[in-house]
């Protein structure tokens, strides 16, 4: 016999399901639009960290096109007799 019915034979109430997620009580920004505080915070952390990051790869990019690859000798740059 399954659970369900098992309880439901018994009289018992239908087992509560686990929620392992709690569940975000901050404040929405605008009533009409399903966004929270919490989740703007969140937005604004997490596009400032790719921000950085690909600040970061445009400089290690523009250091190996300009010093890395002309002294390996890959290539030669343009602006340079």
């Amino acid at each position: 016999m399954g659970e369900a019915r098992r309880r439901a034979a018994q009289g018992l109430p239908p087992r509560e399901a686990k929620s392992n997620k709690s569940k975000d009580t901050s404040p929405r920004i605008v009533p009409w639009l399903p966004l929270t505080q919490n989740q703007t915070r969140q937005f604004v952390a997490v596009t400032t960290r790719g921000a950085w990051i690909g600040i970061g790869g445009l400089v290690l990019f523009w250091i190996t096109v300009r010093f890395i690859g002309p002294a390996a000798g890959w290539w030669d740059l343009a602006d340079m007799p």
